[in-house]
């Protein structure tokens, strides 16, 4: 299978081999993951040269997640190209599997064209045009603490509750549910447990609240 259309192939859509191994995106996501986070905090090392570690690995986090993504993939059409089973009637695809394909398909650059290119690819395609770092550094993306702050003022009662806490996904990732008052409102996956909770706040208050998460 050519690189590119193993990387707009969902697992969900996996292609079996004769040997009875099956091939998808996922290898590549972790790829194009790890190159992601490098180059994202490679650039932030050097526009902010004076600043801790702990504003650079939030700052990073802006810009590395799924919502964020999610949004990058829809720019650029990759959400029309990828091959998947989803699901639900209008055979959309979720954030997570947009995400998971832009990392993708930042790993078959990866392989394809070595980190040099794919360096410049993320700077010039992907920071340049969508990304302005000054503006980040002022913006509130706690999206739990606000989730939170909303519960206290309307007496609800929320709580973030790992779904497979024993034991994580085949690829590393934790998926974490949003509890109203006891009742499961939304759900997110990410690579750790502080960012799933994030996502999966800022999926319920902009889908379910209505409210802008930005």
């Amino acid at each position: 299978m050519h690189l590119y259309e193993l990387a707009f192939t969902h697992s969900s859509a996996r292609v079996g081999l004769e040997d009875g191994l099956h091939k998808s995106n996922e290898r590549l996501e972790y790829l194009g993951d790890a190159v992601l986070d490098l180059v994202v905090a490679d650039v932030l090392f050097r526009r902010f040269p004076y600043r801790d570690e702990g504003f650079l690995t939030n700052m990073r986090s802006k810009v590395v997640n799924t919502q964020f993504l999610d949004t990058l993939a829809r720019e650029l059409g990759l959400d029309k190209m990828l091959q998947h089973t989803s699901g639900n009637r209008r055979n959309e695809t979720s954030k997570n599997m947009n995400a998971d394909v832009f990392e993708a398909f930042l790993g078959a650059i990866y392989l394809d064209q070595g980190y040099s290119r794919t360096y410049h690819f993320i700077c010039n395609r992907i920071l340049t045009p969508f990304v302005d770092l000054e503006e980040l550094t002022i913006t509130d993306h706690n999206y739990k603490s606000r989730l939170v702050e909303w519960a206290q003022r309307n007496g609800k009662r929320i709580s973030f509750e790992v779904e497979n806490r024993f034991e994580r996904s085949r690829k590393g990732k934790i998926t974490v549910r949003v509890l109203l008052d006891g009742q499961t409102v939304a759900k997110a996956t990410d690579s750790s447990r502080k960012m799933a909770e994030q996502n999966a706040a800022a999926y319920f208050l902009e889908q379910k609240l209505g409210k802008d998460p930005v």
